[in-house]
């Protein structure tokens, strides 16, 4: 988990000019939040994902496309997150081997619920702070059988 929380520092630091710091102690994030994640598959079967509070999610955007963040999400702010939780997912894959596929993101927007990766041990979860709250990453090993070569099976469930 380490070279993960390295990988966020360094993306949000140079692409975003944001330093975050890790926080040890983190609460249950609740209430209308985004959720960006990717899906591994080869000799390493998981996710990573990206939870944020929708006005995080706001800023975000508007520092990685350089422009006034959006008053509210749209489009550009889930296509934000999407591309963050990719190139951190991507960075993540890199250290797995040669074998690892990435999967396109996907993004949840709403509030009361928990994703979870069917078959995935319990996440490893890395709380992040900044001078706009904190935020979370997450990754999640699956530590069943390969998968078939579609789309990993996600679960969602709401509250």
């Amino acid at each position: 988990m380490e070279n993960v929380a390295e990988i966020v520092q360094s993306i949000f630091s140079t692409m975003m000019d944001l330093p975050v710091r890790i926080i040890e102690e983190h609460a249950h994030s609740q209430g209308q939040r985004l959720t960006a994640s990717v899906y591994l598959e080869g000799s390493w079967n998981g996710a990573v994902s990206i939870e944020c509070t929708r006005q995080q999610a706001c800023d975000f955007a508007g520092r990685f496309l350089s422009c006034d963040p959006p008053p509210a999400v749209d489009d550009d702010v889930r296509d934000v997150m999407g591309e963050l939780a990719n190139i951190v997912g991507g960075n993540f894959k890199s250290t797995l081997g040669p074998d690892v596929r990435l999967s396109v993101p996907s993004v949840i927007d709403g509030g009361d619920y928990e994703v979870r990766v069917c078959g995935a041990a319990a996440s490893n979860k890395i709380g992040f702070r900044y001078d706009g709250g904190d935020f979370f990453v997450a990754v999640l090993k699956n530590h069943e059988m390969r998968a078939p070569r579609s789309a990993p099976a996600v679960c969602s469930i709401a509250n």
